[in-house]
């Protein structure tokens, strides 16, 4: 299944920790997305998350039911290591 990196920006911080991360991942279930893991700004307005999804649709449509932002959606061909190799995006 294709991975995806969200970014979201909030108006207010992100409380930590989520107390809607069960809410969100039951969604997501719904959906058939997979939440693997997010990065949260310094200021706590700004996260960037890994999905994996059969779509960038599927993922705007969990995040619209959850009442999240999702600003911009890429699909990722993997991840370029300091070696320069190209692995799979996990």
């Amino acid at each position: 299944m294709p991975y995806f990196v969200i970014e979201r920006t909030f108006d207010e911080p992100v409380p930590v920790p989520v107390d809607a991360a069960a809410e969100i991942n039951l969604i997501n279930d719904e959906e058939d997305v997979r939440w693997v893991f997010s990065y949260l700004s310094l200021d706590r307005t700004k996260t960037y998350c890994l999905y994996e999804a059969p779509s960038a649709d599927a993922i705007r449509a969990a995040a619209e039911r959850a009442g999240l932002p999702a600003d911009s959606v890429i699909e990722v061909a993997g991840r370029v290591m300091p070696t320069g190799r190209l692995v799979a995006a996990e």
